[in-house]
């Protein structure tokens, strides 16, 4: 038998690193300077504020370089008091290292560890800074070396060192579980993480492709779909993922670009994250087009939906773009949303599809139990929640990605009721809460992840919760048409 062994750092972890966002801690607004200021009104402004860095920006507000406390102190012990009538870009340090504001805390951290530097500017998407990461406000939430994780994904030199971080995850799941975070939240790190590998394992990609081929003929974005989209990843993931590239590029859709989608999903599937049994991947030719095809192929699903070519089509709708040009693909989503929305028996025919299988409870509510004494909770409990609120949210118009958020934003719109809402949202996390568990419990007896769980492992509570949250999934195929039909 098998027994996982946890690093000893994931043994004292702290969850919050992981759960919490950049935005939740970061120091706001952020103070600003042109580059022409000078040293000495710089220093000023940090003193009278009481802060320790000031983000120096160029005409259009971007962020252009860092100058902080140490920075006056060097320029002064260098130059003297003529250092304080110079300008910042003299002084500051460039280009200044920078994280996103919905990253989870666990990057903003190992980033700052590996960079050995103790403030950090939250970006918006434009490049201006909105906020300020630093060294005294993350003191409280040090994690140990398991924070490593996320810096050692962003850092990896091959798909040996990405598999090393992914071959982490069940520790860090079980980890977090252990220190009272939620299933739902542990599977939005896990997807998280599950996200970074796809970016980075796409970078070595390309840049394998450069070395051999020479340049990209045209931009692209790689999208990754289905429960990693939506934030909700378990521990039996396989690849879901598509490729977008921008007309100019059209030529090579069979050429170079298929060349590319080939190493990126041998490289994740040589990193832990399987190969897609269903061929969803950027390699097959369904699942890699131009815009155009793109928009082509939307326009297909929506306007003669059929049972066969709706195939999959579903998970599209959680995509996320992960590398790449991204505006590329928020702009053909975007589109896809926009079209869908208006496509009433396109959604029907979705939500027919999603709901279709019953759960697995008997004439009397109990479990229905395969050869192994064990109950598949995917089919028939997961699958048609998520798949009714996918279907809710295209309906509503709004893009959220995760299942709890489509669940809201179907009740903000008056569609759907509050309680109905929230039921179907506690019902998902009580049936991924049994999944994760037993995935980790199969992993550490050697075995397989799935979705198939062992009632026995259950105490009455849990197994009476569970059977509650499988009879609430059974409503969604009434709930989703109550939408579609109000």
């Amino acid at each position: 038998m098998v027994k996982l062994q946890a690093d000893p750092a994931l043994q004292r972890l702290d969850g919050f690193p992981y759960v919490h966002r950049v935005r939740d801690i970061m120091v706001a607004p952020v103070v600003t300077a042109v580059a022409d200021a000078t040293l000495q009104e710089t220093a000023s402004r940090l003193r009278d504020q009481r802060i320790g860095s000031c983000v120096v920006v160029d005409g259009n507000g971007r962020a252009i370089g860092i100058v902080t406390e140490r920075d006056v102190l060097n320029a002064v012990g260098r130059h003297g008091a003529a250092a304080l009538t110079k300008p910042l870009n003299e002084f500051m340090s460039a280009p200044v290292e920078t994280i996103a504001a919905d990253a989870l805390l666990y990057r903003a951290i190992a980033r700052m560890d590996r960079r050995r530097i103790r403030h950090l500017a939250v970006l918006d998407g434009p490049g201006r800074p909105i906020g300020m990461v630093t060294a005294r406000a993350l003191l409280r939430l040090r994690a140990g070396q398991s924070l490593a994780i996320g810096d050692a994904v962003e850092t990896a030199p091959d798909s040996a060192a990405l598999r090393a971080a992914h071959d982490q995850l069940p520790n860090l799941a079980d980890a977090l579980l252990a220190e009272g975070i939620g299933a739902s939240e542990t599977s939005a790190v896990l997807s998280a993480i599950t996200r970074d590998i796809t970016t980075r394992a796409t970078e070595l990609a390309e840049q394998a492709m450069l070395a051999s081929e020479g340049g990209c003929p045209a931009p692209w974005c790689l999208l990754v779909l289905g429960s990693a989209g939506r934030g909700e990843s378990l521990l039996a993931p396989d690849q879901d993922n598509a490729l977008i590239v921008a007309d100019e590029g059209a030529a090579q859709i069979d050429g170079w670009f298929l060349r590319f989608a080939e190493k990126v999903n041998i490289m994740l599937d040589e990193a832990g994250i399987p190969l897609c049994k269903g061929d969803v991947m950027a390699r097959n030719r369904a699942w890699r087009r131009s815009v155009g095809e793109w928009h082509a192929a939307i326009a297909g699903w929506t306007a003669k939906p059929e049972g066969e070519a709706l195939l999959n089509v579903d998970i599209f709708f959680d995509a996320l773009p992960v590398a790449g040009e991204r505006i590329l693909g928020q702009r053909v989503m975007d589109h896809a949303r926009d079209t869908a929305s208006h496509a009433l028996p396109f959604l029907r025919l979705l939500a027919e599809a999603g709901t279709a299988h019953r759960p697995p409870l008997g004439l009397f509510g109990q479990l229905k139990l395969d050869g192994e004494q064990r109950v598949d909770l995917k089919r028939g409990g997961l699958l048609p929640i998520v798949s009714a609120a996918r279907v809710m949210t295209l309906k509503v118009g709004a893009d959220a990605a995760s299942t709890g958020g489509r669940l809201r934003a179907a009740v903000a719109a008056g569609r759907l009721g509050s309680d109905n809402g929230e039921g179907l949202e506690q019902a998902r996390q009580t049936i991924a809460d049994a999944i994760l568990r037993q995935q980790i419990a199969d992993l550490g007896a050697g075995g397989k992840p799935g979705n198939r769980v062992d009632p026995r492992r259950l105490t009455r509570a849990r197994r009476r919760d569970l059977k509650a949250a499988l009879n609430a999934a059974g409503e969604s195929a009434t709930l989703v048409q109550d939408v579609l039909t109000s």
